[in-house]
């Protein structure tokens, strides 16, 4: 099966390194990685048109939803996804902290939301999701999502 693995990590330090590992554990369970840094492309639209393309090759895809630049998983990521499920592709989402996603709110604003019409809010009123879903719901329903890693993620997928 080709997978595709969408996520930050291309932005990793140790990117290229990164890459090796994620398509050696591919491999090693007969699958093949398709992977963002496999295009040549630099500008953004030559790089937006070669991930989509991958993503229409591939046959499953693998996201890291790993906070990014916040509290919220990439937004690059989410648009692979959405691209993904539109195309009736299975997707299995990873992070690393699977708790609700109100639990995460509330811990990182000191333990504590308002309330408003018996809704939590956040600091600046917004309603907060209470689906009991480690992500926003548009990620937590549209694809599979695990607590772990590439590897659990693969697991889950292949299972």
């Amino acid at each position: 099966m080709k997978i595709y693995l969408a996520g930050p990590d291309v932005f990793r330090p140790d990117a290229l390194q990164w890459a090796r590992s994620a398509r050696c554990l591919l491999a090693a369970a007969g699958h093949r990685a398709l992977i963002p840094l496999d295009n040549e492309e630099t500008t953004a639209e030559g790089i937006y048109r070669a991930n989509v393309a991958l993503i229409g090759e591939a046959d499953a895809v693998l996201a890291n939803l790993d906070p990014f630049r916040g509290r919220e998983p990439d937004s690059g990521t989410c648009f692979e996804i959405g691209y993904a499920v539109a195309l009736g592709k299975p997707v299995v989402g990873y992070l690393g902290d699977g708790r609700p996603q109100l639990a995460k709110l509330s811990a990182h604003y000191g333990g504590h939301l308002q309330r408003r019409e018996g809704r939590p809010v956040d600091p600046q009123g917004m309603a907060v999701e209470d689906f009991a879903l480690p992500v926003n719901l548009m990620l937590g329903v549209s694809c599979r999502i695990v607590e772990g890693d590439l590897r659990r993620a693969l697991a889950e997928l292949t299972g």
